[in-house]
């Protein structure tokens, strides 16, 4: 019992270290957004439309190097293991924000950018590890656990860019760069590594890659049907961050402050229902059922965003969307049983391929829907059409992980080596 529980410390200590890596890595992306356009404009001379447009440019390539690097990365801790990849990622993301901190140009700028996708792929083999210590029935918790980081990092990371912002532009790239730095020596001196030499992978370019580590989620029948529904899922919360700002203030004449607050709120409750609804709910029902439910109140928050003629009808449907949280977790938890340990840095690399392949088609699918229903040339002045859409995917994803969860829930057992 007793060597059970000292076991059990380093591995915890382990879990809270991955924690803080995800919401470091994300606070440190988060905290450069209020500038960043700001600086790009600068560099330009004030021409803001061409600095939109350069800006654009920077988050496709950014979302470009997520969809090749992350299966490498995750291939790569497969033969090498989790932890020097991990620990490289954010030695690599802190050198990468002093390089912007320090960039004399555009150029040097968007070259940060781009480096700044491959280092934070690490979110692939930070998937990993918790599946490599984390029972299969106790992994939609952790992996949970990794999405509640996610929205903390990202609700304080803009707050904390826009203070550091204020005084000096530069700041919050020095601000992301030291607690990046930071994290990683902490991580050197208290990360174990969790996959043992033994269930290692060969590396293989033929996996690596993001066509080979897709070609993983095709090995399975009930594997492929569930990949299928997280892309739906994260096709769908592109809308967010593609229309929710515009859309705020058009059918609800909000300005930045009341826009703010109300993403502020949407990212706080749905870390609240990852961090800590997501282990008892998945324990008391199973996951196959938390990912029905997930589904269902996403299409519902949707639906009521889009549909809502009043500001404090929109906020109705804050909470119910942020019961969506159980859905991914569960999504991954499920997939995780069915790869073998050294298959599972694979995995996490496939998966964040979908979250980039999404978001590389979300932005102009939703921006182009607002701008159709909101033009003069349609009959039907719909301006929540972007949200009914996701409403829709969402749906056709809970229809598809019912169908193939039923088939298959008996067989998801892991194949654990």
């Amino acid at each position: 019992m007793r060597n059970s529980i000292v076991s059990a410390r380093p591995r915890q200590a382990a879990v809270l270290f991955i924690m803080v890596t995800v919401m470091l890595d994300v606070l440190s992306f988060g905290i450069i957004i209020p500038v960043l356009p700001k600086l790009v404009e600068e560099f330009l001379g004030g021409n803001t439309a061409q600095a939109a447009e350069i800006y654009g440019m920077m988050g496709t390539a950014w979302a470009l190097m997520q969809f090749v690097c992350s299966p490498i990365q995750g291939a790569l801790s497969d033969r090498f293991g989790r932890r020097p990849v991990v620990l490289l990622s954010n030695f690599g993301l802190g050198l990468d924000y002093i390089l912007m901190a320090l960039a004399p140009n555009l150029a040097w700028l968007f070259a940060g950018r781009v480096i700044s996708g491959i280092a934070s792929s690490s979110f692939s083999t930070a998937g990993a590890y918790i599946a490599d210590v984390t029972p299969p029935e106790k992994r939609a918790a952790g992996f949970g656990m990794i999405g509640a980081a996610f929205g903390l990092g990202f609700v304080l990371g803009p707050a904390v860019g826009g203070l550091l912002g204020a005084m000096d532009p530069r700041w919050p790239f020095w601000g992301a760069a030291a607690t990046s730095l930071v994290n990683a020596c902490y991580g050197f001196f208290v990360l174990p590594e969790s996959l043992a030499r033994e269930k290692r992978a060969r590396f293989s370019w033929a996996r690596a890659n993001p066509v080979g580590s897709l070609r993983l989620l095709r090995s399975h029948h009930e594997l492929f049907g569930l990949a299928t529904v997280s892309f739906l899922g994260y096709l769908a919360h592109v809308v967010l961050p593609s229309i929710a700002v515009l859309y705020l203030g058009y059918r609800y004449g909000w300005g930045p402050s009341a826009v703010g607050l109300t993403l502020a709120a949407v990212g706080l409750c749905a870390m609240i229902v990852q961090g800590t609804l997501v282990k008892p709910i998945t324990a008391r029902f199973g996951e196959r059922r938390a990912l029905l439910a997930g589904l269902l109140c996403g299409a519902t928050g949707f639906a009521i965003y889009g549909l809502a003629p009043t500001g404090t009808i929109y906020y109705f449907g804050i909470p119910i969307m942020a019961f969506w949280g159980l859905a991914g977790p569960s999504a991954q938890a499920l997939m995780s049983r069915r790869v073998g340990p050294s298959e599972q840095g694979q995995l996490q690399g496939a998966i964040a391929s979908l979250m980039g392949i999404a978001g590389l088609i979300g932005p102009v699918l939703f921006t182009e829907t607002f701008a159709l229903f909101i033009g003069p040339g349609i009959d039907w002045h719909i301006p929540g059409a972007p949200f009914l859409l996701a409403s829709w995917l969402l749906l056709i994803a809970a229809a598809l992980a019912w169908r193939t969860t039923a088939r298959g829930r008996t067989s998801f057992v892991a194949r654990e080596a």
